[in-house]
Formats: structure tokens, sequence, C-alpha cells
């Protein structure tokens, strides 16, 4: 994968420009949980990481342990993978330095968080959750204009109110939740 264009327009330009086929190299880097997983715990250690601390930690993610309690049959496998596959790839994208054994992230790989909106499996997504908030407030200040909805408890403006507070509440806990969400903020991998 040749994405050393789209690096340098990662670094230098906004999201807004690129075009759907860098992006979609993006994505296509994205799309692999060992390369996603090796970002995060790059940028969580925030400095140069060695493979086998990386395998380790991968190895741990994927089989839900503990990394005391990895086996070196799992270590191996994933230290091979990383090492043969998913590194040499996320080199040639120019997101991580890459000697064999030591990896460090390049500038790069920090504006990857506009490629990721992560979503727990029990949510849905924020765009579906402010299309239902909006469906809901047009719904209150239609009823307040056809008089349906009762104005003398409260009045007009005090219904907008409500509705823009909704609206606020909802955006202040979608920047909490993404801010937690992104690759290196938090112990395991989004």
């Amino acid at each position: 994968m040749a994405l050393t264009e789209e690096a340098h327009a990662a670094r230098d330009g906004p999201a807004e420009k690129r075009t759907g086929s860098e992006q979609g190299e993006i994505f296509d880097l994205l799309s692999n949980h060992r390369r996603r997983y090796a970002i995060h715990y790059c940028k969580r250690e925030d400095e140069p990481v060695t493979l086998g601390d990386l395998a380790e930690h991968v190895a741990a993610w994927e089989l839900d342990k503990e990394v005391e309690t990895i086996t070196s049959a799992e270590r191996k496998r994933v230290y091979t993978s990383l090492q043969q596959t998913h590194l040499p790839t996320l080199e040639r994208a120019e997101m991580i330095e890459f000697d064999d054994r030591t990896i460090e992230l390049t500038e790069n790989a920090k504006n990857l968080e506009v490629y990721l909106d992560v979503v727990p499996g029990d949510s849905i997504p924020w765009g579906v959750y402010y299309l239902g908030l909006s469906a809901l407030g047009l719904l209150v200040m239609a009823g307040v204009w056809l008089e349906i909805v009762p104005t003398e408890t409260v009045p007009a403006l005090g219904w907008a109110t409500l509705v823009v507070l909704g609206v606020a509440v909802s955006a202040i806990v979608h920047v909490v939740s993404s801010r937690r969400m992104r690759l290196g903020k938090v112990e395991r991998p989004p």
C-alpha cells in the first residue's frame, strides 16, 4: 500500500481535501485490528516501543487476557504477524518508523483520529442519535406552533430552550465520549 502522498496530505492538509480513494486507503490501513492495536499501544506509550512489548500487549488484547498470562506461542504468533505484515504496512504508509525491533509513531499517525468514530456494539452511531434528537425537537416545536403542546404551564420559549438544552447536553456527552475513545487514550484499545 503506497500512502506516501496521503501521509503528506494527512500532515499538511485538512481531511476534507482528501479524495475518496485516499480516504479508502486510510480506512483499509485501519481496518485491521492488529494495526489499530499497534497504533493504540504506541500512542499510549508516547515513546519508542519494542516489538516484543507490542506483541505481548496486542496478544493480550486479542485474547482478552492479562499480559502476564500470555503464552510464548500466543506472543510469537502475534510477533511474527506484526513483524512480517502489519508493521511494514504501517511503515510504508509513513505512520511508524520500524527498525526490526523498535517502533516509533511518526507525525502522520497523530492525524488518524479523524478517521475513527468508535461506536460500542451496544450503542447507536452519533449521527443517528442526532437525527432522532432533531426529529423529536421538530415534533415539539410543531406541537407548540399548532398549539397541541400546552404553553400555559411551559411557554413556547421554554419548549425551545428545552430542545436547545437537549442538543447542547448531547453535544457535550459526544465530545467527552469521543475524546475518551481515541486511540492511545485508554488502557485497552477501543
